[in-house]
């Protein structure tokens, strides 16, 4: 077979037949199915790009063969930093850059034969789309959910902007390993903590890996506690946040982030010189080496001490890089006799150590809950009680409160680059920030040339753009310069999937939205667990408070895919001369391609790539061929059953249980396996002289079905040449009949002292004794006991005999 031409054949078919279509008319059974969008920040697919699209296309055409409405659009994600670095390193404008990417993208989706609806694309870099990315920051400013403010951010020098914490890896930049700077900026933020506590409930109702939820909880990072306020001598307040209030008289030290606007009001002449330099030492760590545990902890005091609120003594105050400053209030209260970091720390500065909770160990720092001691006359009390207590003692003396903090902070939304959506805001001298009216959008990206990044939005040089009216006063005004972060732009595209098509006048309609949405199965990758997967549920949730929805979470089912590694267990990359899916699909066409990827790997885990089986999946397509070619021409009346019938309903309807179970699991390994063994197990029977020809027709019919997901242009292909009506996707997946998979006869293992010494067959669920009795007289057997005596019997039913002999 030439799979190349039928390939070709097919598609051009499928597309021409509109075969895929969603029916949007019908959605009593629509199955919403979707996949991380692409960045189109390279010239051709990778081969990541085919496990994670290819093998979920697998899925979809599985659940449309199960009788579903399936719903799989297709877009790209096309603004933003990857798309940008690589328009800087060809020297080709992002624009034009992006679109020819996305051109030959488009090309080779549809070459892989998916069944992307086409007709619902989205492209977030296209003035249609970022129309609404606009209408959602408004949306979230007009509630004061956008704001701005100077914050402390990750700045990559090279990259010449702001990125994400997800982007910081041991210290440097994701993209171009650059070494990151800290830089206290004005910036755009979303205010994401209002929405901290429904973020973490509703980890609850959704169907996420377990790893996913608890990297979102973590995150989020839910903490129940108290603020206490300390005062200098001179009157300056510093509060802080503690969940053990339980051991606020035995507080040893304060330390404050290095990035804490109070720092500079603590610091002592004789101690300037010594924390200056501390404090630019730690703006070059990120926050990940700052807080980690196995960092050494590190400090240096300010000369500056505050009154325990409930001792009266004097706590020294320390600047230190452990803390952040974005966190709770950037200032944490050191106890050193009942935290191991603060233990450390007391030691190497010689600080006070003293003893307020004691418990089933007299050594320290002792971490857990006990009793009070040392603690006026709070003594005697429980940790539990006294946190309690000795909070409602501070709310009476106005020096503390209860309070829950959360780990969480606002998304930073702004980026210092040209390729992105533009932010509709215009400052006005007299009205301040005003949102660009919505009758004006979208504010569209204007096509410059001077585009290279340079540490300030380069929008900014364009005084075209940047020129216009205050639409409050009517007076001259500035636009915003910088561009929004593409994780804007993805957080709620796959709500306007469904809108794409032929609503222009608002976001979405709402009564479609409620039916089409959540999303039944989104499939991407774990790395986006703290960043799209959490901006997506906290837009939609905002969505549903303004009467867009009236759902709040976007994705019912999460499936991860593993990464494919190259030999070095890296990555793989064209920079690491990995072959392109182009390379694999000219060799040995698109389906072979597709299925050595569903049998070699586990979709959810990944691994290290190997192509040499590639050409065996295309030889194992063409011993289907043979087989059912040669059925397709059988004539004859059916036969009596026999054992040979028997075996071959069987392999017949464990692939059909199988498989389905594999496939709702994404274990598309297995349900290859299973298309093997039915193979064989044709060709076994295809050696009986006097066939059951109805039976022949029937498994060879089923088998096509069955592998349609899995290859879908050969099994197409050999549906037509069987004879069948067009098309095999359109078929339904046939039903097991339980009582075909109990086997009459099983094989068994025989084991002497744990050695296997022969396999017998016996009666399926033959009581133990038969089994025995037909072991000891089994001819490998009886010699190896006869003289011996037998000391123990083991029987696993249908599996294992073992007897022990002495």
């Amino acid at each position: 077979m030439d799979f190349l031409t039928i390939e070709k054949k097919w598609n051009e078919k499928w597309q021409k037949d509109n075969l895929y279509k969603f029916d949007d008319k019908n959605l009593d059974k629509k199955y919403y199915l979707l996949e991380m969008f692409s960045y189109p920040s390279g010239a051709s697919l990778h081969l990541g790009h085919w496990w994670n699209f290819g093998l979920s296309d697998s899925f979809g055409r599985f659940k449309r063969l199960q009788g579903y409405n399936v719903f799989h659009p297709m877009g790209f994600d096309a603004f933003g930093l990857p798309a940008e670095n690589y328009a800087l390193k060809t020297g080709i404008h992002p624009e034009d850059s992006t679109k020819k990417n996305i051109e030959i993208m488009e090309r080779q989706f549809r070459e892989m034969g998916g069944t992307f609806n086409w007709d619902y694309e989205l492209i977030t870099c296209n003035p249609d789309y970022y129309k609404w990315t606009q209408w959602v920051f408004i949306q979230l400013f007009k509630r004061g959910l956008a704001y701005q403010k100077e914050a402390v951010v990750n700045f990559c020098p090279k990259c010449n902007t702001i990125i994400a914490n997800e982007q910081v890896v041991n210290g440097h930049c994701e993209r171009c390993e650059s070494e990151i700077l800290h830089k206290n900026m004005k910036q755009w933020f979303f205010k994401i903590t209002d929405y901290a506590e429904e973020l973490l409930t509703g980890l609850d109702k959704i169907d996420w890996p377990e790893k996913t939820k608890t990297l979102q909880r973590n995150w989020i990072g839910k903490s129940v506690g108290a603020e206490v306020d300390f005062y200098t001598e001179t009157g300056e307040k510093l509060t802080v946040f503690t969940s053990r209030a339980d051991t606020l008289y035995g507080v040893s030290f304060l330390v404050i982030a290095p990035e804490n606007k109070l720092v500079q009001k603590l610091i002592k002449d004789e101690q300037r010189m010594a924390v200056e330099e501390y404090i630019q030492q730690a703006a070059k760590k990120d926050e990940i080496e700052r807080t980690s545990t196995t960092s050494p902890k590190t400090g240096v005091f300010t000369g500056s001490y505050v009154i325990n609120p409930l001792t009266n003594e004097k706590v020294p105050v320390f600047v230190a890089d452990y803390v952040i400053a974005t966190y709770a209030t950037g200032i944490v209260m050191g106890v050193a006799a009942h935290d191991e970091r603060d233990y450390d720390f007391a030691k190497k500065y010689d600080l006070m150590i003293k003893r307020v909770v004691k418990g089933t160990s007299d050594e320290l720092p002792f971490c857990d809950y006990g009793t009070l001691c040392n603690s006026a006359e709070f003594d005697g009390l429980s940790s539990e009680e006294a946190k309690t207590k000795i909070v409602e003692k501070l709310e009476k003396i106005g020096k503390g409160r209860f309070k829950t903090n959360y780990r969480l902070r606002d998304w930073s939304v702004a980026r210092q680059r040209y390729w992105g959506c533009p932010i509709p805001i215009i400052h006005c001298e007299h009205c301040g920030a005003v949102p660009v009216p919505e009758k004006d959008l979208p504010v569209k990206l204007p096509h410059i040339f001077d585009w290279k990044p340079e540490g300030e939005g380069p929008l900014g040089k364009c005084e075209e753009f940047m020129n216009t009216i205050c639409p409050v006063c009517g007076k001259p005004a500035r636009r915003e310069a910088d561009t929004m972060d593409t994780f804007v732009d993805s957080s709620f595209y796959q709500l306007r999937y469904p809108a794409s098509q032929h609503i222009d006048d608002k976001i979405f309609d709402k009564e479609t939205e409620n039916k089409m949405l959540p999303v039944d199965c989104y499939v991407g990758g774990v790395e986006h667990a703290t960043g799209h997967l959490l901006y997506s549920r906290f837009i939609t949730k905002f969505l549903r408070d303004i009467g867009c929805l009236d759902f709040d979470e976007p994705f019912k089912r999460l499936v991860h895919q593993g990464m494919i590694l190259g030999n070095d267990g890296k990555k793989m990359s064209k920079r690491n001369g990995a072959k392109t899916a182009d390379d694999y699909i000219a060799e040995f066409g698109s389906d072979a391609l597709r299925l050595h990827m569903m049998f070699s790997l586990k979709y959810i885990d990944g691994g290290i790539w190997s192509d040499d089986n590639v050409k065996h999946m295309k030889a194992f397509m063409e011993r289907v061929e043979r087989i059912c070619t040669k059925w397709a021409k059988l004539e004859g009346e059916a036969t009596p059953n026999t054992k040979a019938e028997k075996d071959l309903e069987f392999a017949l309807h464990k692939a059909i249980k199988d498989v389905a179970e594999s496939f709702e699991e994404f274990s598309f390994n297995v349900a290859v396996a299973r298309y093997m063994e039915l193979v064989n197990a044709m060709y076994k029977y295809d050696t009986v002289q006097e066939k059951n020809v109805a039976l022949c027709k029937d498994v060879m019919r089923k088998l096509l079905v069955l592998m349609a997901p899995a290859t879908p242009h050969f099994s197409e292909e050999m549906w037509e040449q069987i004879g069948e009506k067009y098309s095999v996707h359109n078929q339904k997946y046939p039903t097991f009949d339980g009582s075909k998979i109990v086997l009459d006869k099983i094989e068994i293992a025989v084991q002497v002292n744990s050695k296997i010494v022969a396999r017998i067959e016996v009666e399926n669920n033959l009581p133990n004794e038969e089994v025995l009795k037909i072991v000891k007289l089994n001819d490998k057997v009886s010699g190896l006991i006869e003289g011996k005596s037998i000391v123990k019997e083991v029987v696993v039913p249908n599996r294992i005999v073992n007897l022990i002999v002495k």
